[in-house]
């Protein structure tokens, strides 16, 4: 019995620190995980609020400082049940040359966010299209992926280096947008009439900007009539009205004045029978 009393009261402190070491450990990653969450809330309230940072590096700037309050806390347990920090960092850094190694897709994804948030050719809110065929409204360029909504509702889902690789078209990147609306005319109509009426349409409709210019001219000839080329100026948020509404009223108020639109004609001609065939048939038909 005193045996056992004497080992229980040699083990009981190292039990005891145990414990609390334990207790601590929990507190501090708790605590630490919770203070991770609250500044990676704060700091996406806070760039939101701010005209001066750009929306799309809010995400990415979240998860870094999120995930840096993190480690430190993961390092801080390990420090309280006494293991060396210096050498697991090293050991930490072996492994993640290892793992770079083994995910250089996934690293590729990294470096391409970075570089798709340093040099930002896409900004959330813009509408992109790249050359792999993708094309929606930015919601967000992340660690690994950036995020896309089509027009039609459905969110696309790309990794970053296939969006860095792509050839990407901003149609949103600049105020203002050009339209070509094409008008076909058809042969031996008033040409100097429709070209007075299409100015006339185009210079009352009050989505198309007065600066520049629109411009109303003829640009190319065809089998059934003449295409005359409406070019006009919008701004890129109203670019799809003034389009839908030009062609809409160009073509009632051309067929109200009398202008309809050039059909394809096309003209068949017999063959030409011969003298001599024409002759034999006529003799043979005498016979008969």
């Amino acid at each position: 019995m005193d045996d056992v009393l004497r080992e229980f009261n040699t083990w009981a402190p190292r039990l005891v620190d145990l414990g609390i070491n334990v207790l601590v450990a929990l507190l501090i990653l708790v605590i630490g995980w919770w203070v991770s969450a609250l500044l990676g809330n704060w700091v996406r309230r806070a760039a939101t609020r701010s005209s001066r940072v750009d929306p799309t590096i809010v995400p990415m700037f979240q998860t870094t400082v999120v995930w840096t309050v993190r480690i430190f806390t993961l390092i801080a347990v390990l420090a309280r049940f006494g293991v060396q920090t210096a050498s697991l960092i090293a050991v930490l850094g072996a492994a993640g040359l290892a793992v770079g190694l083994a995910l250089q897709g996934t690293l590729q994804n990294i470096a391409a966010g970075i570089m798709l948030l340093i040099l930002r050719p896409i900004r959330a809110g813009e509408y992109v299209a790249l050359s792999s065929g993708a094309d929606g409204t930015v919601e967000e360029v992340g660690l690994f992926l950036t995020r896309l909504v089509q027009v039609d509702g459905i969110h696309l889902t790309l990794p970053n280096s296939t969006v860095w690789n792509a050839t990407i078209t901003n149609y949103s990147r600049n105020k203002t947008r050009r339209l070509d609306v094409p008008v076909p005319v058809r042969y031996g109509d008033d040409l100097n009439a429709v070209v007075a009426k299409l100015k006339e349409i185009v210079t009352a409709h009050p989505l198309a900007l007065k600066d520049p210019e629109p411009i109303v001219m003829v640009s190319d000839y065809k089998e059934s009539g003449v295409i005359v080329t409406v070019r006009v100026w919008a701004d890129a948020a109203k670019y799809w009205d003034l389009r839908w509404g030009l062609y809409h009223q160009i073509r009632c108020s051309l067929e109200q004045a009398g202008f309809q639109a050039p059909i394809p004609l096309r003209e068949i001609q017999a063959p030409k029978q011969e003298a001599g065939q024409e002759r034999r048939a006529d003799s043979g038909a005498g016979a008969a």
